[in-house]
């Protein structure tokens, strides 16, 4: 998903943000419309709020993202706006249907549509090329059971998305999870740390090591308390 010169780097950012699911073309030229800069500015700030665990917020940017984008009566534009919002849910292991992309399936591109089957961790494999590259390296890896190389991936929510479909399909090794959680504390997005380092602690019980889990019980409780002391 996708102000003129000075605003170009912006709309890139937002570009990586839509995980390649480019919503418009950058381009110089006529000024940008304002429902493009409308969208941009609250989509970017809804996934921000989501990933930092302000859902109030979040609810209101995506409104107002919906809103930007229904004034164009784009389909194709609202059913990436869609998957963008159900990208950072897989991010942080929140695996549940994505419901605003799939009221609008019928009328949305080949190439969105093999992105949600691949959120939802169902895609065909004839549909592998429609996915954006870092995603397309990932299941490419994936299907053969090699490390998925997220390492490669350098566009944070892209990876925790791939770390999160790996999961999702039963192929996250243990590297898969340490990367999401550096990945997510390194960008301080407090929704998707706490569930990569639940995952953490349930393995650590797992394999029986005790302090371990323990060690990740304390981060988790820092992280949940905001830094306050008990």
């Amino acid at each position: 998903m996708t102000i003129a010169a000075a605003s170009t780097k912006g709309f890139a950012r937002w570009s990586a943000l839509c995980l390649g699911l480019t919503l418009a073309a950058c381009a110089s030229g006529p000024p940008t419309p304002e429902w493009q800069m409308n969208a941009h500015g609250a989509s970017q700030k809804a996934q921000d709020a989501y990933l930092a665990g302000n859902t109030r917020v979040e609810q209101q940017e995506w409104d107002r993202a919906r809103e930007a984008l229904a004034r164009t009566g784009r389909l194709d534009l609202l059913a990436r706006l869609e998957l963008l919002r159900c990208a950072g849910r897989v991010a942080s292991l929140v695996f549940e249907p994505c419901a605003g992309f799939e009221a609008l399936r019928q009328d949305a591109p080949a190439a969105e549509k093999a992105y949600a089957d691949y959120l939802a961790g169902q895609l065909a494999l004839q549909d592998m090329a429609l996915l954006p590259t870092a995603q397309r390296n990932a299941a490419q890896a994936a299907q053969t059971d090699a490390v998925a190389p997220l390492s490669g991936i350098e566009d944070p929510l892209s990876r925790l998305v791939a770390a999160g479909v790996l999961l999702k399909t039963g192929r996250a090794i243990p590297a898969t999870v340490s990367m999401a959680v550096e990945t997510a504390s390194a960008q301080g997005w407090r929704r998707p740390l706490l569930a990569w380092l639940g995952v953490q602690a349930q393995r650590a019980l797992a394999a029986g090591d005790t302090q371990a889990a323990a060690s990740l019980q304390r981060r988790i409780a820092i992280v949940e308390r905001g830094g306050k002391p008990d």
